[in-house]
């Protein structure tokens, strides 16, 4: 147990979800912070978070598993864009090889969250599939609960859906043995998921209509990385791992500042891939935004497949508003109408801070939208709490082995110091200038800004979007740094001199 006046705790630190974020917290605890007491909690009855949520036809990783993966875990398979139940495998032989299942509480959601300073301790109250509550105590709280809404997906409410004869199904919730074998299916939207769901769906289906409001980028990529599997065939497992996730991230990095620096030539080279995948079947219209490369993400198209389906007939895109719903398909502004017996509103996810969890500092909510971030993971004025929010421009696992990894390091700070509580304390929000640094045209992005968490113009106070920066800051930056301030249960927390921190470090 941690040092200190601090009452016991059921465990020193309690990680909410069971998916990347999660697991890869707990085995960082494992490798890292070893004399921590643990436990994991997630509402649904398997781990896996957003590859066990999502069940749709073809689902995939939207990056590539070298970065995707966990750093402390090489990926092993063939095929860098992995499908669904690959990467639910890669997750449950690490929970299982590590003896990390034995610790979820599985079907346990929790609703509330209350941090009380005099005792140095969280009180997290959950409820099970039946209703009834109970609560646990630790030390920490480690949010690893994803950043959407797991209950409500955005609705775009179009007009007439009552109307429609058909299924009208959102990706998030998927029916089981759906049969769309000869129907004719319409998929509005244009990104990642929209993206996926054609190709797979148009292999049984009598046709697939992708109906999109403005184009989307698309990068045409390998599904397999030939560099990757040519590097496992002749160096150790793990070298080769780390040589290839060394490259894929450069390589991320190089194409995001090269879409800000020069956007021309991005769009220029990603429309000559898209030319040179349709040929005469390609549309200038149907495939040029009106917004740069990387502004929204890019979004991946293994082994053309997309494309594939297009040319073979199977699918088609069509650009346009829709008018309303009717029984048999949709009217659209254009005047065109699309006939369809299936229609799948892959229209976006809505965003959820603290994965809706009322959480409390001494009796009173935490409005997130008035606090600061603080090294991409905690928060001014939070104690003991940190979260994950993946990068917008490069793969969500990067940050969470980041996060974790530096959450570890506060850990062994405090037990060094014999100091109970760890807080971002920021005396002064008006001294700090405030950036959107979500400058991404995303509708998810843009529909949840009020929700968000403040980013100033500087660190430590913002989420940062540059991993390589990122990376060395939380691996190497001082932990003792004049901010996050070390105290114990009952004591006041307040920003210390730095030269004062450090010699305590």
């Amino acid at each position: 147990m941690m040092a200190g006046t601090a009452s016991p705790v059921d465990q020193d630190v309690l990680i909410v979800g069971a998916g990347i974020s999660g697991i890869g917290m707990a085995v960082h605890l494992q490798m890292y912070s070893p004399d921590r007491s643990f436990g994991l909690v997630e509402r649904r009855a398997d781990l896996g978070g957003t590859w066990d949520l999502f069940r749709y036809p073809g689902i995939r990783s939207d990056s590539d598993m070298h970065t995707l993966g966990f750093v402390f875990e090489p990926w092993k398979h063939e095929k860098t864009i992995a499908d669904g139940p690959a990467i639910l495998e890669y997750l449950n032989r690490i929970v299982d090889e590590r003896h990390i299942r034995e610790r979820i509480r599985f079907n346990r959601k929790v609703v509330g969250a209350d941090w009380d300073s005099a005792t140095a301790r969280w009180t997290v109250t959950m409820e099970d599939d039946a209703g009834g509550k109970s609560t646990t105590t630790a030390r920490w709280l480690y949010l690893g609960a994803g950043y959407y809404d797991y209950d409500s997906p955005f609705d775009a409410n179009f007009t007439g859906r009552d109307d429609f004869q058909g299924q009208i199904l959102h990706p998030q919730f998927w029916p089981k043995d759906l049969d769309y074998a000869g129907k004719k299916v319409v998929v509005i939207g244009s990104g990642a998921t929209a993206v996926t769901i054609v190709p797979a769906m148009s292999d049984k289906a009598a046709h697939v209509t992708m109906l999109q409001r403005t184009p989307t980028w698309f990068a045409i990529r390998p599904a397999k990385d030939g560099i990757a599997n040519f590097l496992r065939k002749i160096l150790p497992e793990e070298l080769a791992y780390k040589i290839t996730r060394y490259k894929n991230v450069k390589m991320q990095d190089i194409v995001f500042r090269k879409a800000r620096d020069k956007p021309e030539k991005v769009k220029e080279f990603l429309s000559k891939q898209i030319k040179k995948s349709l040929g005469d079947k390609y549309d200038a219209a149907t495939f040029t935004p009106p917004y740069n490369p990387w502004e929204q993400r890019l979004c991946l198209i293994p082994d053309a497949d997309f494309f594939e389906a297009m040319k073979a007939d199977k699918a088609s895109v069509v650009t346009d508003h829709i008018e309303r719903f009717d029984a048999g398909g949709i009217q659209l502004k254009s005047g065109k109408r699309l006939d369809a017996d299936i229609i799948v509103t892959a229209t976006g996810l809505s965003l959820a801070v603290a994965g809706k969890i009322p959480v409390r500092v001494d009796g009173a909510l935490v409005d997130w939208s008035e606090h600061y971030y603080y090294k991409a993971c905690m928060f001014s004025n939070v104690p003991n709490f940190s979260a994950v929010f993946g990068y917008l421009n490069a793969s969500w696992t990067l940050r969470a082995d980041i996060v974790a990894e530096f959450v570890c390091r506060v850990l062994n700070h405090m037990n060094q110091t014999g100091t109970t509580i760890a807080n971002p304390a920021l005396a002064d929000p008006a001294s700090l200038t405030e950036e959107n640094i979500f400058d991404f045209s995303s509708g998810y992005i843009q529909r949840s800004l009020h929700i968000m968490p403040k980013n100033a113009d500087k660190l430590p106070w913002r989420l940062n979007q540059n991993y390589i920066q990122d990376r060395i800051d939380m691996k190497t930056g001082a932990i003792a740094d004049g901010v996050l301030t070390f105290s114990n249960a009952g004591a006041v927390t307040k920003a210390a001199p730095a030269a004062e921190l450090e010699a305590a470090e």
